[in-house]
């Protein structure tokens, strides 16, 4: 068998499970040790250093701010309140983690897995998510205001009360996403796919949605006030006739005119 590389040495807190059956705690120490180890990885390109395993960790009370954190392995992991402002999360997998009310304002998780994870109240403002996996993620009353989710996978996701004003949410798939209460105001949602999204009591003033895929979406009581939905597909006028406001929106020209 031939001898283990330096990325394959176990420096690793700890090994991932699937359905971890509880949570490890990470001490200060050991978890600067596997950070400085991951962070060779990264630079050297893999050739020396070990890629952090911190799936299933308890990591409650630590600071990860401005962390070099691409492709590390956080599934599962406990990160409730934890500070990751300005942390390099590319391509990290967060599948089924806890992040509930954590901080990520700038942080960088272009196509990082977060997938079934709970990101409750979790401060996301100006974050770069691009191409990221969220399906059926739990995003209640999450700040995503100004964050770049182009081409992000969301269906299915929990975002009720959140807020993503200024957002850029263009091409990002919303299919069945609940959207409650959500306030989109000026967010860019060209060519975004809602289909079966549920937007009730949702305020999109002034949000571009040119090119989206709204069939049988429901806007109850959605304020779309100067909204601009030309070119929408799968829009009828019982939808649009259910908004709280229709104020100067720019309808499709199917739907423009007078019954």
């Amino acid at each position: 068998m031939a001898k283990a590389g330096p990325s394959e040495t176990n420096n690793t807190v700890p090994r991932e499970n699937s359905r971890p059956a509880r949570l490890h705690t990470v001490s200060h120490a050991a978890l600067a040790q596997v950070l400085a180890a991951h962070r060779l990885y990264i630079e050297t390109n893999r050739k020396q250093g070990t890629r952090a395993n911190l799936s299933a960790a308890d990591l409650t009370g630590h600071d990860l701010s401005g962390q070099v954190l691409r492709r590390i392995r956080l599934d599962h992991a406990l990160l409730s309140n934890v500070n990751l402002a300005n942390a390099n999360l590319q391509r990290a997998n967060l599948v089924g983690a806890i992040l509930r009310n954590a901080c990520l304002k700038e942080a960088d998780l272009s196509d990082a897995r977060l997938s079934g994870a709970n990101l409750e109240g979790a401060y996301f403002e100006a974050a770069v998510l691009v191409g990221a996996d969220l399906e059926f993620a739990v995003m209640t009353k999450a700040v995503l205001r100004l964050a770049r989710l182009r081409g992000a996978d969301m269906s299915g996701v929990n975002l009720d009360g959140a807020d993503l004003r200024e957002a850029d949410l263009r091409e990002v798939n919303l299919r069945g996403a609940s959207l409650r209460r959500v306030r989109m105001d000026h967010a860019d949602l060209r060519a975004a796919r809602l289909g079966g999204a549920i937007l009730s009591g949702a305020s999109l003033r002034e949000a571009d949605l040119r090119g989206a895929y709204l069939r049988v979406a429901r806007v109850d009581g959605a304020d779309l006030s100067a909204a601009d939905l030309r070119d929408t597909q799968g829009l009828v006028r019982a939808q649009i006739a259910a908004a709280k406001s229709l104020t100067n929106t720019r309808l499709p020209i199917d739907l423009s005119g007078s019954e």
